[in-house]
């Protein structure tokens, strides 16, 4: 069974830093894409950053560049997103998902296309 365990959500000032886990389990950790998503209430749910375990190649949403750094550590089959000098408008409901690699050929870091999905973990950033 796949299972997607999202952590490391919480409050934080605005500038400050958070560190999100997304624990993996079910499936070949190093053939799949592992992404970080937001949803923000009434707004459409955006992909922040997503890694290919496969090649190792990663995407940022314009909106982190430079502030959130994904990572993964194979050996614990767990996938990082380092957040550094949030901001207000960071507050969302946080979201891993996974998909085959193979399965969209180039990185793409678009809800549409992942298979798998955790639990949220909600992010607030407070101004």
């Amino acid at each position: 069974e796949v299972q997607l365990q999202a952590s490391g959500g919480g409050l934080v000032q605005a500038g400050g830093s958070l560190r999100l886990a997304c624990a993996a389990s079910g499936f070949t950790f190093d053939d799949y894409t592992i992404g970080w998503f937001r949803q923000a209430p009434g707004k459409e749910r955006e992909g922040v950053s997503c890694i290919s375990n496969s090649d190792g190649s990663i995407h940022y949403a314009d909106s982190v560049k430079g502030r959130f750094t994904i990572s993964s550590d194979n050996a614990k089959n767990t996938v990082y997103l380092q957040m550094n000098n949030l901001e207000p408008e960071d507050t969302a409901l946080y979201y891993c998902a996974a998909v085959r690699s193979e399965d969209t050929g180039s990185l793409i870091c678009h809800y549409y296309y992942m298979k798998y999905w955790g639990i949220g973990t909600l992010v607030t950033v407070s101004s």
